[in-house]
């Protein structure tokens, strides 16, 4: 897994190279020259000079065109006209949303339906290869078919961010991207910071300096409810014992939040997702790699409890994540910051999107030996402590009255539709960029 290692990290500052004395110009055996091509050569060294330890200009914040650096890194004027028609709202009075995380599994539905609605959505992604990046291509295309432009950047690029606010006025910011999966903490913790924490703290800097600020619909995670034994899991519960770094990391973002928020007047609302799953899912879910291991034949392994009792989640399938998201962006109130200072209390929220019925794991394998018409090959082992829990289950009551969040698929649905999706799409059929 050498290879997940190659993930974006906060771009460091430019270094120039040392520059070479030119005092050797005056050495007796550059006498011999004559003054013209001394005088020449003297002028070339101090431009040289003079280029390397000049600082870059720095970009202006009126117009992309305004800056041919910016021209050069970010596309110029034809770039600046497609992330202006992707944001451009179809319907009138529509949302304008910049989405983080756009090529991602939720990302990709959310910009989808919000596009199919009449918003305009503009995608930001840094297609990083924490998963196969082809998954992530495919997503863009179909966004682009759907007039969804996606950006190719990182959230922890300021300047490309800063630029991006520039050109247009986003009502609201669906902040998905992040670094996912609570094992590969243990493999490359600095990629959780890096994203999860010093990204989100971009994104809020220059949401925080925009003039009008935008409202910021975020994704935090159930995994902030760590080794909490009371269920269902509610809002109010304190989460002081997360299980994994990713936890920590999405619980320190929920803080973060509510910093800026208090100092600031952005409207921040955080929806902790339960077990999302789906067509055009992540390959890392265990829904996922159980499906393409069993058509493989090989082995799968299903963890176990310290009781022998199975480990249980709270799956939610993507439609109805999609639809959570769509609530808390339309009934998100308007931040009552101005340039990065508050005028007045600002709405902070924080919501359950799970389905409220956890199954057990080994439902799960059942379900998918029945769809896929194969009896899967099972090891049972100890769920080991790289940062698992026994079990989720959400209280979605508050979800349910304040955004009208209302489930309604069941793990069995959910998964005919994520299998028939898989087997179009790694048949090799045209028709694998369907829904």
């Amino acid at each position: 897994m050498s290879h997940l290692d190659d993930l974006p990290s906060t771009p460091g500052k430019y270094k120039t190279d040392k520059a070479l004395p030119y005092g050797i110009l005056h050495h007796h055996r550059y006498l011999r020259l004559s003054k013209p091509t001394l005088w020449a050569s003297l002028f070339l060294a101090l431009f040289l000079f003079y280029l390397l330890l000049s600082p870059p200009p720095t970009p202006s914040r009126r117009s992309l065109n305004d800056s041919s650096l910016s021209a050069a890194k970010y596309g110029g004027s034809q770039w600046e006209k497609q992330v202006r028609k992707s944001a451009h709202p179809r319907s009138r009075g529509g949302l304008t949303v910049l989405v983080t995380g756009a090529a991602g599994f939720v990302g990709t539905h959310v910009s989808t339906a919000l596009r199919r609605r009449g918003d305009g959505v503009l995608g930001l992604d840094n297609f990083n290869r924490y998963y196969d990046p082809k998954l992530k291509r495919a997503r863009q295309g179909l966004l682009e078919r759907s007039g969804v432009f996606v950006v190719e950047g990182d959230i922890n690029d300021a300047v490309l961010l800063k630029k991006l606010f520039d050109v247009v006025l986003f009502t609201h910011v669906m902040h998905l991207a992040a670094q996912a999966g609570v094992r590969y903490a243990m493999q490359n913790p600095g990629s959780y910071v890096n994203s999860n924490i010093a990204g989100f703290v971009n994104l809020l800097e220059v949401s925080k300096a925009a003039n009008p600020q935008p409202a910021v619909v975020w994704a935090s995670s159930s995994s902030v409810y760590g080794l909490n034994k009371k269920v269902p899991f509610s809002e109010i519960d304190r989460a002081d014992h997360p299980a994994s770094l990713y936890a920590a990391t999405k619980k320190a973002g929920e803080g973060i939040a509510h910093t800026y928020n208090h100092i600031y007047g952005l409207s921040l609302t955080g929806l902790r997702f339960f077990t999302v799953y789906g067509p055009w899912g992540r390959p890392d879910m265990a829904y996922f790699f159980f499906t393409k291991d069993i058509l493989k034949g090989k082995t799968i392994t299903v963890f176990e409890s310290p009781d022998k009792g199975s480990v249980a989640r709270d799956f939610t399938y993507i439609d109805d994540i999609v639809k959570g998201c769509l609530g808390a962006l339309d009934t998100a109130e308007k931040s009552t910051g101005s340039g990065g200072k508050k005028k007045g209390p600002a709405m902070f929220r924080i919501y359950n999107l799970g389905n409220t019925s956890p199954v057990p794991v080994t439902k799960l394998v059942k379900i998918l030996e029945k769809l896929l018409k194969m009896k899967a090959k099972k090891k049972v082992m100890p769920l080991p402590r790289n940062g698992d829990v026994e079990f989720t289950h959400a209280n979605i009551t508050l979800a349910q009255s304040e955004i009208g969040y209302k489930p309604a698929v069941d793990l069995e649905t959910g998964l005919k539709k994520f299998v028939k999706w898989y087997m179009g799409f790694y048949s090799g059929s045209k028709k694998k960029s369907s829904w």
